[in-house]
This record gives structure tokens, sequence and C-alpha cells, in this order.
């Protein structure tokens, strides 16, 4: 009976993993990624401008700030839905802080008229942020200040919180990436802009 009881003991033991050999375990967890939601003209050209940021995973462009649910492109272009067009940015503050990545958006379109990118008019291109927390209205008012010193003007970028976002139509997604050899918008707006902020070291091709 007792040499039965040893060798299952000792088997027990062989079972167990080395402590003195094991690799240490890491209690870090990776850190998680964060969204903002950001408007500044055309939503074509916000999410084409912030999907080339690092540290950038996904940008989804849609509709916030209006007061009809679920509302539809038509309906946002009448001007009456109250919608602004908007990219949900997801990203890693590990590789690009909120700060540097709201400065990219200050100096990829216009803050300083109000309801209008280029020849884009109306309410739903209004420059906006809308933050999620205390922490992203803080760094938005923070980079609202830095902006206003940039372009040495009045800065009319609408600081709100977020209520709402309803992802845009399918076809609205990714649309310079895959609509720029098709939509002479994408070739004549959205690709000099892009161009001018790769120039500048503000992105990445």
């Amino acid at each position: 009976m007792i040499p039965r009881i040893l060798l299952a003991v000792t088997a027990i033991f062989a079972a167990l993993p080395n402590l003195n050999s094991a690799e240490p375990v890491s209690t870090t967890k990776p850190a998680a990624t964060q969204k903002v939601t950001v408007g500044g003209g055309c939503f074509w050209c916000v999410e084409a401008v912030l999907q080339r940021v690092n540290g950038v995973k996904k940008v989804v462009s849609g509709y916030s700030g209006g007061h009809v649910p679920n509302p539809t492109y038509e309906q946002v272009c009448t001007k009456l839905t109250g919608h602004a067009e908007v990219a949900q940015v997801e990203f890693d503050p590990a590789v690009v802080k909120l700060d540097a990545l709201l400065d990219v958006f200050f100096a990829a379109h216009d803050p300083t008229t109000p309801n209008q990118q280029g020849a884009d008019k109306g309410p739903q291109y209004r420059s906006v942020i809308y933050y999620a927390n205390d922490e992203q209205k803080k760094a938005a008012d923070a980079a609202k200040e830095r902006a206003k010193k940039e372009w040495g003007a009045t800065i009319v970028t609408e600081i709100s919180p977020l209520k709402e976002f309803y992802a845009a139509e399918a076809y609205h997604q990714n649309y310079f990436n895959l609509n720029k050899n098709r939509n002479p918008y994408c070739s004549a707006v959205i690709a000099p802009k892009l161009h001018k902020l790769i120039e500048k070291g503000i992105i990445k091709e």
C-alpha cells in the first residue's frame, strides 16, 4: 500500500511545472484601445486622414449630434436631422496620444469657418469633437486652444459629450481607399489634402 501511495505522490509532483525554471508570468495587461468621435467636413476626408495616423486601429464613418434615431445619409443631407458627419476613431494610446490625434484633426480641416469645409456647406459639415469622458473633454479643450494659436483666429469647433453614434451606410466606409480612382471628389479634394499632410509629416502614406 505504501509503495503505491509513494508512486502516486511522485507522479503528482512530476506533473507540476518546475517553479525554479519557469518563465516569470507577466501581470501587465495589453493597453486597451480608446475611441473618440470627430467631425470636420465630409466624413470621407476625415476618415482618410485619420486612417493614416500611426496607432489608429479603425475608423468608422457615421452620424452624431442629431435628434433623429438611425438617420440615413439622405436624411442627414436635408440638414434637418441635426447630425454632423463624423468619424469614430479607435486608437491605441500606447502608440498615439489623444492630444496628438486631435492635433492631426485640427490640421486636416478649417476649424475657423462654421458649417462649411470648402464647397461642402451645411450644419452636417460642422467642426466638432464628441468626447466620451472627462479626460477626453480636457484633451479636446486643450487641443482647441493650441489650434487657436496655430490658426491665429477664433476656433468654432463644437466640443460636446457623445450621446449617440450611428455608423453610416456600408458604401461610405473606407471610402477613399476603395474609390480614389473612381470618384472625382476623391482626386480633386481628398487626395491633395492627404498629399499636403504627408509632405508636412503629419500623417503617413
